[in-house]
């Protein structure tokens, strides 16, 4: 058999498609669904909402975390409206499991769509080269559960940044939705928890705090996690410089 040099560039273009796609709805949703994925959109349509569950639970939960998918893997606005969505219709709990469902769902598939289009060969780039960067893949490869609790935990890091990054250095897929599933659960309890709160704030025509997560009864506990995420690798540099 003969390589066919026409043919690598052709299955390269076929490998990047799922990236490619999903940067463009990226790019048109965020130009178009901007003004639709708002609270406004959620007071608006909160009694034909509440309707549609009352008379058809099961299939609302399953429509819900379908449009959760969809809008965290193409990166679509709205992931903060659609957690208080899930708060407002299905309480504090199951909501916030639905919640974290479809967001690992639509990160594992943003992380797929990167990891073939890009990560595996970049991965592999890494893996056989030498000097600062190789030493930056082992750094990573040697901590990943640390490093990938810490970019969920951290509520600075980008949820799409946290999708893709784990994709280009060659994290395994059941590595990164263990990972997600239960590094998300803190932030997604305390914005389900402010969601299922939403009948008493559109009743007094006010909106939500959404910057909740970021006082100091809610930043510190998850900072603390943050804190247990690091200490493997505080240990590990400990032990490193006394030669334990």
């Amino acid at each position: 058999m003969t390589n066919d040099p026409a043919k690598k560039p052709q299955n390269a273009l076929v490998r990047r498609l799922p990236i490619i796609v999903i940067l463009c709805v990226a790019l048109v949703g965020g130009y178009f669904l901007r003004d639709y994925l708002t609270f406004d959109t959620l007071r608006d349509n909160r009694e034909a909402l509440i309707a549609f569950r009352d008379s058809n639970y099961v299939l609302m939960v399953a429509l819900f975390i379908a449009a959760y998918f969809v809008v965290v893997a193409f990166s679509l606005p709205g992931a903060t409206i659609m957690t208080l969505t899930g708060g407002f219709l299905f309480a504090t709990f199951p909501g916030a499991l639905f919640n974290v469902t479809g967001a690992t769902l639509g990160a594992i598939g943003i992380f797929m769509a990167a990891r073939w289009g890009l990560g595996e060969r970049l991965a592999a780039k890494m893996e056989s080269s030498e000097g600062a960067v190789k030493r930056i893949k082992d750094g990573i490869d040697e901590n990943q559960w640390s490093m990938l609790f810490l970019i969920r935990l951290v509520p600075a890091v980008p949820f799409f940044v946290a999708n893709l990054v784990p994709a280009l250095v060659g994290v395994s897929l059941s590595r990164f939705a263990i990972s997600t599933f239960l590094g998300i659960i803190p932030g997604a309890v305390v914005y389900t928890s402010v969601g299922a709160g939403l009948g008493d704030v559109f009743a007094r025509g006010e909106s939500p705090n959404l910057g909740i997560i970021f006082e100091p009864q809610i930043l510190l506990p998850i900072l603390g996690l943050c804190v247990l995420a690091l200490l493997p690798i505080i240990l590990k540099a400990v032990r490193g410089k006394k030669g334990l």
